[in-house]
């Protein structure tokens, strides 16, 4: 009988989102609910495994660890990429990798938890929240977003629903990436600019660009130092976009008036991060996609993938 292990399970949820009885007989299921430290960690306890179930990017899987996976011969990975797995690595070994895709892949929920972060960031929400439970009264003025400039680093899905909203606000949208056209923002009500115009103007700015080694560290120290004193960041997208230092030292140094992230250049957060003892900082830990409706639709595609692979015909293969 296979055996396999559904990792990062952090939430408990996989079991309760979908169905894994339809293995029954051919898998014996483990679940792990805790990060892993790789490649030593992770080679201990993983060695037995066949199949692995990976949720998004969580554990990555450079060669030094599938080097040491004897009995690993297929991985499901939800979503369109997995820039943490060698597949060059995985192929030459023979795992096979199916990207499993899901009916339910919560388009809306990373644009949700940004206008979350938005709010909560240009309200002072945390910092007043924390002030209230501890006697303190009003001790900050917010951000009226109507009628200010939301600048979109990225116009792709997820760009063209924060605009929605924006516009929604009574917000200015403007945009740029290095391959937006006018015409294609403005068949969305968006004004594309310049990407220095981009950082100059925007009273908000939120990154939904993709990470590659073109858009790592995009945002510097020279971008941030074009953006207001009481322009906001707001990151949903990947850390490494944003030089973290660089950002650190803005927010420090009272030259950017806040920020709101969701994804670090290092997650989960190291403890004593210089970004947890900021008060102009609202930090959640990679919530994007993490809403119950999305998780499920993840953990039913990866269901479907194994029984395909089980079946002899798997889905969604990639090889390098």
């Amino acid at each position: 009988m296979k055996r396999l292990a559904i990792l990062d399970d952090y939430l408990r949820l996989a079991l309760r989102s979908a169905d894994w009885s339809v293995l029954e007989g051919q898998c014996r299921i483990d679940v792990i609910d805790r990060k892993l430290a790789v490649p030593d960690e992770a080679a201990e306890v993983l060695e037995p495994y066949h199949i692995l179930c990976h949720l998004r990017e969580r554990t990555p899987m450079p060669r030094a660890l599938l080097e040491r996976l004897p009995n690993l011969e297929f991985m499901t990975v939800t979503g369109k990429a997995h820039r943490t797995l060698d597949l060059r690595a995985a192929t030459e070994r023979g795992v096979v990798v199916s990207h499993v895709s899901s009916a339910v892949q919560g388009s809306n929920a990373t644009p949700e938890l940004a206008w979350g972060l938005i709010l909560a960031t240009a309200r002072h929400i945390a910092y007043e929240d924390r002030g209230v439970r501890e006697g303190a009264w009003q001790r900050t003025a917010g951000m009226l977003l109507d009628g200010k400039t939301l600048g979109l680093l990225g116009l792709g899905r997820v760009g063209q629903r924060m605009a929605a909203i924006g516009q929604a606000f009574g917000m200015r949208v403007v945009a740029w990436s290095p391959n937006l056209t006018d015409e294609a923002a403005a068949a969305f009500q968006v004004r594309r600019v310049d990407k220095d115009e981009l950082f100059a103007q925007s009273d908000v700015l939120s990154i939904h660009v993709v990470l590659s080694e073109r858009s790592r560290h995009l945002v510097g120290g020279r971008e941030l130092a074009l953006m207001k004193r009481d322009a906001l960041l707001i990151n949903t997208a990947r850390g490494p976009i944003v030089d973290e230092a660089a950002l650190v030292e803005a927010l420090a140094q009272g030259r950017l008036g806040g920020a709101g992230l969701d994804v670090f250049e290092t997650e989960p957060l190291p403890a004593g991060h210089p970004l947890t003892r900021l008060d102009n900082v609202v930090l959640t830990p990679h919530l994007g996609y993490a809403t119950r409706e999305t998780i499920a639709g993840f953990y039913q595609a990866s269901v479907a993938g194994v029984r395909a692979y089980l079946a002899g015909a798997p889905v969604g293969v990639r090889e390098e």
